[in-house]
């Protein structure tokens, strides 16, 4: 039976709701873990560290489709609570047409920023080379990279988390497909390993765009839109926390990069370049989970149905806390596993991952409750707690102790600044939950 965002929702339901956008995004993390592999392995140790050197770059530009995404889905979700369906449906065609001409012109101004800015950021010689190389052909893809992201959104908003979750194993199984024709077979290389997850891009971002442009069975579909700069102002600020949570993490990523490069060199880089893929896979949990129950919270807000509200709430901090569990098992048991795959070649550099490992774990206890809250916040249409959420976890608790960490504990004092920027966040959000409960009655 189909689940709607007006039903009411037991944890079996909730579950169903968002278990597609979970392994959504999961799935999206996993197959760029494999691109990783196949670089890592098939390549070299060098260009590995030139993917994970030149990717938070790459990710800052795709990052508007998540703002566009969960801004406008929560938009879109509660204005169908509010019974404008018509409405909806312009603001949704609206919004896809915007991020799609802003995509072209990020791909522009990425191409022409791409090696100055690599080099600003400290690489030189062939990890220069080797990060520009990737870096291009990526950036070929960047319009279609953005509404990947924004229709992994947009598909819970419009009532079929199925058939995104189809979309996004139909691109990932043409990455992995790919990786393996043009890295191990052809032979091609870094060019080959970014040809994969370009076109892969591609398949994530035109069959939505395909789907939603003809008649379908969703409660949304691509049509006239009329241009609303209050709406698009609204959804940009619903979204900014997930803008700032991508671009956040991007930043702080290069940041990380700059001081591995210093403490430990391009081992470190490239350690710390497996736990991001690990990182990417686990949190995606969280971010699926968030976003997938987004336009269900969205919607009864719309109707005001405060009951519901807080046994969403209730429901999804218990699941976040079981999840987060798992997780932190799961990332300690695996450990030595997941390192010998990606550098099992390298015997320093495994003994410095799993090190690695061992600490940064303990970040999956605490990440969840603040990747949630952020999401939470979007969803009531309040983008300035929600940033502020967002802004605090990914760009100022974490320089603070990326800069201050090392210099006591060295280049575990990096892995240890991701943990204890995780626990202030989860503070953060716990306390903004608590301040907002009679403005919203949750």
């Amino acid at each position: 039976m189909k689940v709607q965002l007006s039903d009411h929702f037991s944890y079996r339901k909730l579950l169903r709701f968002t278990f597609p956008s979970m392994v959504m995004l999961v799935f999206t993390s996993v197959y760029g873990v494999v691109d990783g592999f196949f670089v890592s392995n098939f390549v070299g140790k060098t260009p590995f560290t030139a993917v994970n050197f030149i990717m938070p770059f790459l990710m800052i530009l795709g990052s508007c489709g998540f703002m566009f995404g969960t801004g406008g889905g929560a938009l879109v979700a509660k204005t169908m609570g509010e019974g404008k369906q018509k409405e909806a449906q312009i603001l949704f065609s609206m919004v896809v047409y915007i991020s799609a001409a802003i995509g072209l012109v990020m791909a522009i101004l990425g191409l022409l920023s791409l090696r100055p800015l690599t080099a600003a950021l400290g690489a030189e010689g062939q990890l220069l080379e080797d990060s520009v190389t990737y870096g291009r052909i990526i950036l070929l893809a960047i319009p279609a990279y953005i509404l990947q992201y924004e229709f992994q959104c947009l598909f819970s908003a419009a009532e079929k988390p199925g058939l995104g979750l189809f979309v996004t194993v139909a691109a990932g199984i043409t990455n992995m497909a790919l990786d393996a024709l043009f890295v191990a077979g052809f032979h091609w290389g870094l060019e080959g390993a970014a040809a994969a997850t370009a076109i892969s891009q591609c398949v994530g971002g035109i069959m939505p765009l395909v789907y939603f442009a003809r008649p379908n069975s969703s409660r949304l579909r691509l049509g006239k839109a009329k241009f609303n700069g209050r709406a698009l102002a609204k959804a940009c600020a619903n979204g900014s926390s997930e803008l700032m949570s991508n671009i956040s993490m991007s930043v702080v990523s290069m940041l990380y990069n700059i001081q591995l490069l210093k403490y430990a060199g391009e081992d470190g880089v490239a350690a710390y370049g497996v736990l991001m893929y690990v990182s990417l896979v686990f949190q995606a949990a969280f971010i699926g989970y968030s976003v997938g129950s987004a336009p269900i919270i969205g919607y009864h807000y719309g109707a005001q149905n405060h009951k519901e509200m807080k046994g969403l709430l209730q429901k999804s901090l218990t699941l976040v806390s079981v999840f987060a569990i798992i997780m932190f098992s799961a990332a300690r048991f695996m450990a030595e596993p997941l390192s010998l795959v990606f550098v099992g070649y390298d015997e320093g550099l495994l003994h410095m991952t799993v090190r690695a490992f061992s600490i940064f774990s303990f970040s999956f206890l605490f990440s969840g409750i603040a990747i949630f809250g952020s999401s939470f916040f979007t969803a009531l249409n309040n983008g300035l707690v929600s940033a502020g959420i967002s802004f605090l976890r990914t760009l100022v608790f974490q320089i603070v102790a990326v800069l201050a960490f090392p210099l006591f504990w060295k280049v575990d004092g990096i892995w240890l600044s991701t943990v204890a920027a995780e626990v202030m966040a989860m503070v953060v959000t716990v306390l903004f939950l608590w301040v907002n409960r009679k403005k919203y009655r949750y």
